[in-house]
């Protein structure tokens, strides 16, 4: 099985060209949960739900998230009522959020309940939450403590940043599956997602890191950001609110202690002698994935990288 620690849009798109090229039902996606939230009484866990759509063929791609084609008549009338609409939910986007709270009020845990919806809309790859437990991240700025989805959405990303909170919700247990995936895994990729607030609480829940300290498979990163800058998303001040220098140099040395080798664009290529220098394997390549033919041959290069 190869197993995917992901975020949201970055690791979707690369689950998808991962899929392409791997038997989708040997590939188990460990999803980050920090950005879960309750809004309007509903549990809405975001990047579970783009990883689910995008590799159900219903995402909209041109935002990212989202479904494609969806209507926003609730939201509407949601905002004529006073209620909140800084976090816009489509009408069918809706309707996971209702079924997944109801099934969670019903005992039902938050495992279970994504691998119910990937199998409804048709995804052969797994799905695992990182934790049943709320773990959310918070964002410490010079406007208080907020919600990681308060910052990036509500406030745009403007707020300085000053810190990160993991799990601030409290101690939580690693996923029922998570850690005999990492164990009996045949490669372990760390998906170009953003190493602080989408790796980052996947690796602080309990027995993650020792896991994959301790596997006998390959583990390889891909680096989210480029020339200095990221993909998509506040990943450079975040990185640099705790101390990340953020370049693909700096993705490597945060992953120092857990990865055999890291995927880097191109324009990072003189950044390779000192990743080499970590005793990791740099592998250059074109890493922006425009289309499937850049998602396959990122997904390539990656496996590729790990059996080298």
């Amino acid at each position: 099985m190869i197993v995917v620690l992901s975020g949201g849009v970055g690791a979707a798109r690369f689950l998808e060209g991962l899929a392409a090229i791997v038997a989708p039902d040997q590939i188990a996606a460990i999803v980050n949960t920090g950005d879960d939230m309750v809004m309007h009484g509903l549990h809405i866990s975001p990047d579970l739900d783009i990883v689910t759509c995008t590799l159900a063929g219903v995402i909209d791609r041109a935002q990212g998230w989202g479904i494609a084609g969806d209507t926003t008549e609730c939201m509407q009338w949601l905002g004529r009522l006073g209620a909140p609409t800084w976090f816009k939910l489509g009408d069918r986007d809706l309707a996971l959020h209702i079924y997944r709270t109801a099934r969670l009020r019903g005992g039902a845990s938050l495992s279970q309940v994504a691998d119910e919806i990937r199998r409804a809309l048709g995804v052969q790859v797994q799905i695992i939450p990182m934790s049943d437990d709320p773990a959310p991240t918070h964002v410490i700025t010079d406007q208080g403590e907020l919600h990681f989805e308060e910052y990036f959405v509500r406030e745009r990303c403007q707020p300085a940043i000053y810190g990160v909170r993991l799990h601030a919700a409290g101690p939580v247990q690693p996923a029922p599956a998570l850690l005999p995936l990492l164990t009996n895994a045949t490669a372990i990729i760390i998906a170009p997602s953003n190493p602080v607030v989408s790796v980052g609480p996947i690796l602080a829940v309990p027995g993650v890191r020792e896991a994959i300290s301790s596997t006998t498979a390959p583990v390889i990163a891909i680096s989210p950001i480029v020339g200095g800058a990221a993909i998509k998303g506040p990943a450079v001040p975040l990185m640099q609110a705790v101390g990340m220098k953020p370049t693909a140099l700096g993705v490597a040395t945060a992953y120092a202690d857990l990865i055999d080798g890291i995927v880097i664009d191109s324009v990072d290529a003189a950044l390779a002698p000192a990743i080499a220098q970590l005793g990791i394997r740099p592998l250059v390549t074109d890493t922006i994935m425009r289309g499937m033919p850049e998602k396959m041959a990122l997904a390539r290069a990656a496996l590729d990288l790990a059996l080298a």
